[in-house]
């Protein structure tokens, strides 16, 4: 396994942070001043729209937003509209691809893939659409992928819906598919069955280490902000 960097981060990080830390990130990476990292984390409320996103998939207004404590973004990511809430963890990925690795297609796969596997490893039937990047169980889409690259180095990435409040979806035509569920690995166990928040972003950390063959070396939150 390449050895790459962690940071695991349990209280919320604004997004406008997260995202000034990847693009700081992205040019040590691209510089070769860092190895490949790998961020996780979740975002307190916030509505981003993506390249492709259109406004008319907001369903409310900003002031709207404003009211809520919700806020608004635009993403230099790929992909449409989505939210992001504490409960759901989000993975950003800073990983310098070859093209004997993978390209974007196989990269889409393996992000795909770590959240159909983290479902799986909670006994949740979860599964790829034609078509439609993101990952789903028979409840809904409960993973989204967007991602973007800088020289060929990855950020932006995915988000896995594991307990958050879902009103937030209501706001929006989540990635713009018109009429199509979302939910969170609770929604889809049975009734009275309880998870782990925590324990899922354990099992997170193990399928990004194997999907990705790296070997994932822990840093603390505030070394990586400093």
């Amino acid at each position: 396994m390449t050895p790459a960097g962690f940071c695991r981060f349990h209280d919320p990080l604004p997004y406008g942070q997260a995202v000034d830390l990847q693009k700081r990130l992205v040019q040590l990476r691209i510089a070769n001043r860092i190895p490949d990292t790998f961020l996780l984390l979740q975002h307190p409320p916030v509505i981003t729209l993506g390249r492709r996103g259109r406004r008319e998939h907001l369903l409310v207004t900003e002031d709207r937003l404003q009211q809520a404590g919700i806020e608004l973004h635009h993403a230099a990511r790929g992909g449409d509209v989505t939210y992001h809430a504490p409960g759901q963890w989000v993975l950003y990925p800073i990983l310098k691809l070859s093209a004997r690795e993978m390209g974007t297609h196989g990269y889409l796969h393996a992000l795909e893939s770590v959240a159909i596997n983290t479902a799986q490893a909670s006994g949740i039937d979860a599964f790829r659409r034609e078509g439609m990047a993101g990952a789903w169980c028979d409840r809904g889409k409960f993973a989204a992928v967007g991602f973007a690259f800088t020289r060929w180095v990855s950020w932006h990435g995915l988000s896995i819906n594991v307990n958050p409040d879902l009103n937030g979806f209501n706001l929006i035509i989540g990635c713009g598919l018109v009429n199509q569920p979302v939910t969170s690995l609770q929604n889809a166990l049975p009734e009275g069955t309880g998870l782990d928040f925590e324990a899922v972003g354990d099992e997170i950390t193990r399928q990004v280490e194997s999907v990705f063959n790296r070997k994932l070396q822990k840093q603390s939150p505030d070394q990586l902000l400093r």
